[in-house]
């Protein structure tokens, strides 16, 4: 057998389809070639001449309804919230009082809807562990036409872990789930090939995607750069947002030296002798927010020229099969960024967004500033400040000791945050809900 004949085996034998197969033969290709999955400080420049959120939709005019009818919103919902205690979706944690991230969501396609005179439509890609939590859940929502897997889900894949001495498929048999590994949200686009979504979009006429995290209330669909999207023929754009200090391990947007292309780099792409350069955000100054826009159309294009694969970066994780046992087999986990599809597009830009489109829920801090009145969330879904806060979030720092999962911020409670510019918890504290606090706080 070849080296990948037993990997396409295992990966037929659950069902995955042709596409998934190709596109986890492109990674295994990369690892097996020895090529550097790094991009060294030498091989690219910062990215310049990013244009700016608030000067494009400033001059762009509302979408009209035949233009919502050719968009689809797609959002990233496999990730369970086990670092915050969580047992199913992320999306089902409550953001306000009976109020779920999928709930927002439906509010904003539901809008969407109301504005096109037309059902618009929403894709979630699900994995193993959050779909049927998902569609239980939406089932309230039947009547409206968000309850049928059929209309608004698709499945992420999975992918064998490999040996890393010999690059095959590990056998676990006290745990066959741990002989399985997500293949990173860049697996969007073998899925929606895989999945038939892909053709099923374009067949009706849909060309424009909106892709985004679920946990990310900020990523909220927006007519005007919808308008300017649709017009300016661009196939592929990145949001962007400005890079602080609390972003500095995150993706980075660059510039190929050799061609001008732009470029996403990780972490994990980053030679060590080049981490000050990747963690300077005065050089790298824009960070990647996972909120991207997709010519569908053109995806396809580029897909039918590749061998339905989309040649995407491969990011190579080292790990034991159990992560919790040390002495369990070494493997590879091979991932690919969504993001990184930038370097595929010819013609792909990235724009800088105002920090407001960047609202992810990583931590009970973050959870905290979205259950309290700062954070305010319309019945059409739109999340923003309250007037207070002046365009600024405050910021929240919980103990990350006592206040690691959910069930911890119901014994602190609520406070009000409006007014506050800082809040600091060190130690066990209760807050009455609403209790005022201004200025910078620490308790």
């Amino acid at each position: 057998m070849s080296s990948f004949d037993a990997i396409e085996k295992k990966m037929r034998g659950v069902g995955l389809s042709d596409a998934a197969i190709g596109a986890f033969r492109h990674s295994v290709n990369v690892l097996e070639s020895k090529q550097s999955m790094m991009i060294p400080e030498s091989d690219i420049v910062p990215a310049e001449g990013v244009a700016e959120w608030d000067a494009l939709v400033a001059a762009t005019p509302e979408a009209d309804a035949a233009l919502l009818a050719q968009a689809v919103m797609i959002k990233l919902n496999g990730g369970l919230g086990t670092g915050m205690g969580l047992q199913k979706a992320k999306s089902l944690l409550e953001i306000k009082p009976g109020v779920t991230f999928l709930d927002v969501i439906v509010r904003q396609v539901r809008h969407l809807r109301e504005q096109a005179g037309y059902p618009v439509s929403l894709l979630l890609m699900n994995s193993f562990s959050t779909g049927a939590d998902t569609m239980a859940h939406l089932a309230q929502y039947a009547a409206e036409g968000f309850a049928d897997p059929q209309q608004v889900e698709m499945l992420q894949n999975r992918v064998p872990k490999l040996l890393t001495d010999t690059l095959e498929p590990v056998q676990f048999p006290a745990n066959p789930d741990l002989e399985w590994c997500p293949p990173g949200h860049g697996d969007i686009y073998p899925a929606l090939v895989g999945s038939g979504w892909l053709d099923k979009l374009l067949a009706a006429g849909v060309k424009y995607a909106f892709v985004s995290n679920s946990d990310n209330l900020g990523a909220q669909p927006d007519t005007r750069f919808l308008r300017w999207f649709a017009e300016s023929g661009v196939p592929f754009v990145m949001e962007v947002t400005r890079r602080t200090e609390a972003d500095k391990k995150g993706g980075h947007l660059a510039t190929r030296k050799t061609d001008g292309q732009p470029l996403l780099r990780e972490i994990a792409q980053c030679p060590d002798a080049d981490v000050a350069d990747f963690q300077d955000i005065n050089k790298h100054r824009y960070f990647n927010t996972n909120n991207l826009w997709i010519r569908l159309d053109v995806l396809k294009d580029l897909l039918n020229a590749n061998d339905g694969v989309l040649p995407l970066p491969v990011i190579r994780n080292t790990k034991t099969v159990d992560p919790r046992d040390a002495a369990t087999p070494q493997v590879y986990q091979l991932e690919t960024a969504m993001g990184a599809a930038i370097q595929c597009f010819p013609g792909a830009k990235a724009v800088c967004v105002p920090r407001t489109r960047f609202f992810p829920v990583k931590t009970c801090s973050d959870l905290l500033l979205l259950r309290s009145d700062a954070v305010e969330i319309t019945d059409t879904g739109l999340m923003t400040l309250a007037p207070e806060c002046k365009g600024v979030a405050p910021i929240v720092q919980l103990d990350s000791k006592l206040y690691k999962l959910v069930d911890s911020l119901d014994a602190l409670g609520v406070p009000s945050l409006k007014h506050v510019s800082k809040l600091t918890v060190t130690g066990p504290h209760h807050f009455a809900d609403g209790e005022p606090l201004s200025g910078e706080v620490s308790v």
